[in-house]
């Protein structure tokens, strides 16, 4: 019993995130680790990127952001 809760809590954490896929009007992509969330004082998107970096890209050059 007991080595079934740590897999139970990390199946717990890994299914909070939802990782996402960026495509910017030139056709680069840029995945990231969970939704990227709208800075409507910025007019950027925010993210961390698959390396822990949080970024952001502006909302203009993004073409279209799907769930992976």
């Amino acid at each position: 019993m007991r080595a079934v809760l740590p897999l139970v809590l990390f199946a717990a954490l890994t299914g909070c995130s939802t990782p996402h896929l960026i495509t910017l009007q030139d056709g680069t992509h840029i995945q990231t680790v969970d939704t990227p969330d709208f800075n409507e004082d910025t007019g950027f998107y925010e993210y961390e990127t698959d390396n822990g970096n949080d970024e952001s890209v502006n909302k203009n050059v993004v073409k279209k952001i799907r769930e992976l």
